[in-house]
Formats: structure tokens, C-alpha cells, sequence
């Protein structure tokens, strides 16, 4: 059993959000009575002190407490009631077996109507849409490999998006190798006490009974023979079963050499597309789309010089777009070539010093009085959780670097992670007001202004 008080900082958002939901008698007689005692997938793991209070909450205040954590919006979907002292669960989600829940981990943003299809990309692009479409019926499994920023994850993202708008029914789940990975390690070697093996047991249900199965950036599977196993076998139980399993990598399978021969074999034996880089006049038509996206007029001369200069990584040019949206914004001025160059020429300081990832890092933990090690480690207190989100979105914000780069410079996250965080503090910025001045403090700091 895990120690308590160690999930109170993912508890206590669950329970401000109780206190509006439920009455005052019923708050403080129950629900502050209950001790967060474990994470179990995206279920909290409540204890009880008694069984007649694990009954009253069963009864009467289940459908809140779910309400609250949904709207606490802590990543996690349902808990799980437990009696102090007993090993077993008092409380399982009704018809937990058979519940569709869809990913919280999806950016809504990524469709097939935002995805520009290139001409080189026309038949990967197809190939999604027609997996969304008709999940294992033609394609299966779909593998997806290119370069990073290409648009991968857009495509996986989009696939699952559709499927959960055109078939509510299915169990999709999408999820980061990165994020499989460690709820495999975590499961199989941290997991401790009288449930251990009901929770590995839970994790394996979770990932077979999918109707749907997104990977993203498979490749961080390499070298890690246990995960290898599992997802083996559950690969296996998902096509016998006739559910849908896609995969995204950086390479083909052929030059996956760290893989063992049997996955490498059985991602081979379905439909491999590659995504390519754009040409200029897809770079362009990539700009004036995310340009729209932004409600933003940009004209044709200054995406013209935002497509020059971009390389081959999409995920730079549309950094290279939202800095100069962003500068005119700040400014106050119309966008043109000039106030492009200028956003996007090395940000300086009037002492002449580059920025750097290591001066935003060092500018954001001075700021929150947390330490640099706290910030890109991996603590998920919310006092920490904050402070690296803003320094995502300024990295974003104010260097020329790739987001796997990002990732790496911040504690080795990947590039999903970097866009949500980005994204989060991007829509925090415009509806709270001290988060938008700790990041234009911040800023201010950075380029010493």
C-alpha cells in the first residue's frame, strides 16, 4: 500500500472542486475523511475509514465525486474506494469493464480538417483517414515513419479524434511509447503489496480490450526486452481479435535494429508509409493554414520569408510563424518582412548574451524559487508542475529549437509533452491574469528589459 499523504497533491484540485458540488455537511463528514493512497491508471485510490462510510459514498456521492474529478482536470478519470485495513476494493466504477472512456491525453486541435496534405504526403494521409474511417478493416496495422516534425503525431491524433467523434462506441487509446514504457516498468517492478499482481493484471485489460491502439514514436521501445514482451503479446491478442493498432516512428521497421525480429516482422506484414518533408509551396500552404487557425492576416511576402529559411521540420516553421505573431502582438505593430527578421534574428540582450535553454531554465527557477533540478526533474506537485509548463511555452517562444529538443533540454520529455505544456499556458495566458504577468515578467528577465 502506498504511504499516505503522498497523492495529496493531486487529491486536493478533487477535492476544492467537491466542496462546490456537494453540501457542507457532507464534505466534512465524508469527504474530508477520505486519504488518497494511490494512483491506479487514471484511477485514484481512496481509503475509507469504515465500511458503512464506504457504503454512503457508493450510494450517494460516486456520480459527484467523478463529476469533481473530470472537472479537477488532473488527468484522471474515476477513483477507486478501499476500507482502511482490506486489501480489496470497496468501490469499481459502474460497469468499469465495459465503460468507454475517451483519452484525455488528445490535442482536439489535431484533425484531419487542420492537417494540410501535401502533395508528397497525399497517401499516408489517405491511409489515416481511411483507418479513422473503417478501423481494421483494411490497414492493419498502420505504420507511419518520418523525420521529427513532420506531422506524425498530427496524423495519429487525428485518426483517434475521428474515431471517438464517428464511433463513440470504441475504446481508443492513445498513447506515447514513452508513456507505455513506464506504466510497464512502473507495474512490473515498482508495484508492491497484496494488489500488485491485480494491478498489472488491470494495466494488461486496459491496453487488449482496446478497439483501437495509437503508439506514438514506437522506436523508444528499443532495447527494453520486457516491454518488448508485453507488447507483443498484446499486439498479438489485438489483431486476433480484429482491433486496430497504429504506430509511429522515426525510422521503418527494417532499421528498427534494436527490436526484436517478431515485432519488427509483424509491423512490416501491414501498410508502412513514410511522411515527407514539404516542399515550398507546401510550407507555404502549412502558414497560411496555421496563420487561419490563429485568426491571423499574414501577408504573402513575409510567409515567403518564413519558408526560405525554415529547413524541413514543420514544427519549426509554425514556431517561426507564432514568433512573429506573437512579436506584432507584443508591439503593437503590423506584421511585415522587417518584424519578422527582427523576431526571428537571435534574441540578444542589450549585454550582447545569446539566450539559451539554460538562461530561460535558470530565468524561470529563479523566478519560482525552485531549483533547476526541480524543474526539469520529475515532480508533479503542482508548485513545480506550473513553473515548467511556463518554461516550455517560453522556450517555444523564444529559441529556434525543435520540440523533441526542448524535451530533451527538460529532463528528456517528449515532444507531446512540450506541446501540451504550450498549449496550456498559451490559453492560460489569455483568461489569467497572473499567469500572464509571470510570463511576461519572466520574459522581461530574459531579455532584460
Amino acid at each position: 500500500m502506498a504511504e499516505k499523504g503522498n497523492f495529496d497533491f493531486i487529491y486536493n484540485p478533487i477535492k476544492e472542486k467537491m466542496q462546490e458540488l456537494v453540501s457542507h455537511i457532507n464534505y466534512t463528514t465524508y469527504i474530508e475523511k477520505l486519504t488518497p493512497v494511490d494512483i491506479d491508471g487514471r484511477y485514484i485510490v481512496l481509503e475509507t475509514p469504515t465500511e458503512s462510510f464506504a457504503k454512503y459514498i457508493t450510494g450517494t456521492l460516486a456520480e459527484k465525486m467523478r463529476e469533481a474529478i473530470i472537472k479537477a482536470d488532473v488527468g484522471l478519470v474515476d477513483f477507486r474506494l478501499r476500507v482502511e485495513g482490506s486489501d480489496g476494493y470497496a468501490y469499481n466504477s459502474p460497469d468499469e469493464e465495459n465503460e468507454v472512456i475517451p483519452p484525455t491525453n488528445l490535442d482536439k486541435r489535431f484533425t484531419f480538417d487542420t492537417y494540410v496534405a501535401c502533395k508528397n504526403n497525399q497517401f499516408v494521409h489517405a491511409a489515416a483517414l481511411s483507418v479513422a474511417d473503417d478501423p481494421a478493416g483494411t490497414y492493419n496495422p498502420l505504420f507511419i515513419y518520418g523525420g521529427t516534425g513532420l506531422g506524425k503525431t498530427h496524423l495519429l491524433q487525428a485518426i483517434a479524434n475521428k474515431i471517438i467523434v464517428d464511433k463513440p462506441n470504441l475504446k481508443v487509446i492513445y498513447v506515447t511509447c514513452e508513456q507505455f514504457v513506464n506504466e510497464i516498468i512502473d507495474t512490473m517492478f515498482t508495484s508492491r503489496g497484496p494488489d500488485a499482481r491485480d494491478r498489472g493484471n488491470r494495466l494488461r485489460h486496459h491496453y487488449r480490450n482496446a478497439d483501437v491502439l495509437i503508439i506514438d514514436d514506437i522506436q523508444f521501445i528499443a532495447n527494453k526486452k520486457a516491454v518488448q514482451e508485453e507488447f507483443f503479446h498484446t499486439f498479438n491478442e489485438l489483431v486476433s481479435k480484429g482491433k486496430q493498432i497504429v504506430i509511429s516512428s522515426d525510422r521503418p521497421p527494417k532499421e528498427l535494429e534494436a527490436l526484436e525480429d517478431r515485432l519488427r516482422t509483424r509491423f512490416q506484414g501491414g501498410l508502412v508509409y513514410d511522411v515527407q518533408p514539404p516542399t515550398y509551396e507546401d510550407k507555404i500552404a502549412i502558414l497560411k493554414r496555421k496563420a487561419f487557425d490563429k485568426k491571423c492576416l499574414v501577408p504573402e511576402d513575409v510567409l515567403e520569408f518564413l519558408a526560405n529559411g525554415s529547413g524541413d521540420d514543420v514544427r519549426t516553421l509554425e514556431g517561426r510563424l507564432t514568433k512573429v505573431i506573437f512579436a506584432a502582438k507584443l508591439h503593437e505593430v503590423a506584421i511585415t518582412v522587417e518584424l519578422a527578421k527582427s523576431a526571428l534574428s537571435e534574441a540578444v540582450s542589450e549585454g550582447n548574451e545569446e539566450i539559451t535553454s539554460e538562461s530561460v531554465i535558470s530565468a524561470v527557477a529563479a523566478y519560482y524559487r525552485v531549483s533547476k533540478s526541480e524543474l526539469t526533474g520529475k515532480s508533479k506537485k503542482k508548485e513545480i508542475v506550473i513553473p515548467r509548463q511556463i518554461c516550455c511555452y517560453l522556450m517555444c517562444e523564444l529559441l529556434s529549437l525543435p520540440l523533441i529538443s526542448i524535451g530533451k533540454e527538460l529532463g528528456g520529455r517528449d515532444h507531446t509533452t512540450i506541446i501540451h505544456s504550450r498549449d496550456k499556458i498559451e490559453e492560460m495566458v489569455r483568461v489569467n491574469d497572473k499567469i500572464a504577468k509571470d510570463v511576461d515578467d519572466i520574459k522581461n528577465i530574459i531579455l532584460k528589459k
